[in-house]
């Protein structure tokens, strides 16, 4: 696929047809990979793009390819970028992270002052959320919001959340601090210095989930 033929932009309410298809290759990337995804229905996808709080990637032919969405909790005071998602076809060509560059961006220029942060299983999304200026934090560090945990229901590893006290979980928390910036350049220095740690951490995150699933069947 040619990355080139990429449009990445702030999506519009007219791009609300291709809602359908964003929240279903959601839902099969999660259960692709294993780890639970909090859902999200076509209409909330509609209403971010209606907010102007979201930003879909797709070919100059009008072909969807990929998605992400803004969402605020304690007044403005945090806010995520969620539901990150790709098509199939173009995954590992960039667009995951010109996605997230244009979302960080946007989330910046909406609120300025706001924590952006961030929940994830994936070690490529990490390193790109490192390149934006992110650090892995602890849970506490996150809103505590209910409103913001309670979408996390429909993950299936929620019972796991739920047992740890909202305090850990198989995602990796991650957090953009306005007020205390490091530089893209020393967080790049601080993943490439830990990278090996940080894929111990979801590997044994993962074990801990193999290991919760085998002691409730018993």
């Amino acid at each position: 696929m040619n990355r080139h033929d990429v449009i990445v932009r702030v999506a519009a309410p007219a791009d609300a047809h291709y809602s359908y298809i964003i929240t279903s290759e959601m839902e099969a990337s999660a259960a692709a990979r294993g780890t639970g995804i909090a859902k999200r229905s076509p209409e909330y996808i509609e209403k971010k793009m209606h907010e102007g709080k979201s930003v879909i990637a797709v070919t100059k032919a009008g072909v969807w390819v990929g998605f992400c969405y803004i969402e605020t909790w304690g007044h403005g005071a945090y806010v995520a970028n969620s539901g990150l998602i790709v098509a199939p076809e173009y995954r590992q060509t960039g667009v995951a992270k010109a996605i997230k560059e244009r979302v960080f961006a946007l989330s910046r220029e909406k609120y300025p002052a706001a924590k952006i942060f961030g929940l994830t299983t994936g070690l490529a999304v990490m390193k790109i959320n490192s390149g934006l200026g992110y650090k892995p934090v602890t849970y506490s560090e996150l809103t505590q919001d209910d409103e913001f945990w309670n979408g996390c229901r429909s993950c299936v590893n929620y019972d796991i959340l739920m047992s740890k006290q909202r305090k850990n979980c198989l995602c990796t928390a991650m957090l953009f601090d306005p007020n205390a910036r490091v530089e893209p350049t020393e967080t790049r220095k601080f993943f490439n210095e830990n990278r090996l740690g940080l894929d111990r951490l979801l590997r044994f995150k993962r074990w801990k989930f193999l290991q919760h699933l085998f002691e409730t069947q018993e």
